[in-house]
């Protein structure tokens, strides 16, 4: 039985990336991954960077009384390649990561779903991993970012429609010009920072932020797509924790009701 896919879903933005040593043999084959994926992602593009500190010299202006961060290195300009598809979707590649950002996906891996989050890191890494030997990923990640309905700053409200971690038995949330909460934990054998806040969207509304962002560390490049379908799960698994029925309905059917 597969599962539900909800037609206005509270999901704002899912990230999925991969961390690995510098390769610079990246910028040689760009244009054979380029090749492979232009039909899903027509429009490409080349990004220069260059690191850049402001500082604060005080009155006497001498810039050798700043102190350099570790690692700050102003002569250094880094690559990275951009592929947009024609939707809302972008991929990033630089020469120790790849980054998949998604802006109109729905669902992970709903059967129900002709489109599906996870056939896009299948083929994006799929394709890249043909082109570029990878052994070990030190880092993969898979985010959630989600805007979820708050009709009013009520503590009642807040309560009615999540199991927040806004601490309504001691303080009200209609005082509160905004709060963020962060919880690092562990899950299955992997890694969660769960973010809350009380932000407002692109139309100025006050909606609730839930950031989901599960990860692992030191995998084989071969494992990365049954490593993502357990950050999913996990990820799943919190963020129906938290919303109750009136979010639920809300996502169904566009409308929020509150009993």
């Amino acid at each position: 039985m597969s599962e539900e896919v909800f037609r206005y879903p509270t999901v704002k933005e899912v990230a999925f990336e991969i961390k690995f040593p510098h390769l610079f043999s990246i910028e040689n084959r760009i244009g054979d991954f380029q090749e492979k994926i232009i039909l899903q992602f027509p429009d490409s593009a080349q990004v220069l960077h260059r690191q850049v500190m402001f500082a604060d010299t005080g009155l006497e202006g001498k810039i050798e009384t700043v102190p350099i961060p570790e690692g700050f290195q102003p002569d250094t300009v880094r690559k990275s390649w951009v592929f947009k598809s024609k939707g809302k979707i972008e991929v990033k590649i630089q020469t120790n990561a790849v980054s998949i950002i998604s802006q109109e996906h729905k669902t992970y891996n709903n059967p129900s779903s002709e489109e599906k989050f996870r056939d896009v890191i299948d083929f994006v890494l799929s394709n890249f991993f043909k082109v570029i030997n990878v052994p070990i990923i030190k880092r993969i990640g898979l985010r959630y970012i989600d805007h979820c309905p708050l009709p009013s700053k009520e503590n009642e409200t807040l309560k009615k429609l999540y199991n927040s971690t806004f601490p309504i038995d001691k303080f009200s949330i209609k005082d509160a010009q905004s709060f963020y909460f962060n919880i690092n934990t562990n899950r299955k054998n992997h890694k969660l920072i769960y973010q809350e806040g009380l932000i407002k969207n692109d139309k100025g509304d006050e909606v609730l932020l839930l950031d989901f962002d599960g990860f692992e560390t030191d995998i084989a490049s071969t494992d990365f797509l049954k490593v993502a379908d357990e950050l999913h799960e996990i990820i799943k698994g919190e963020y129906f924790s938290i919303i109750k029925e009136p979010v639920k309905q809300y996502m169904r059917t566009g409308k929020l009701e509150i009993e």
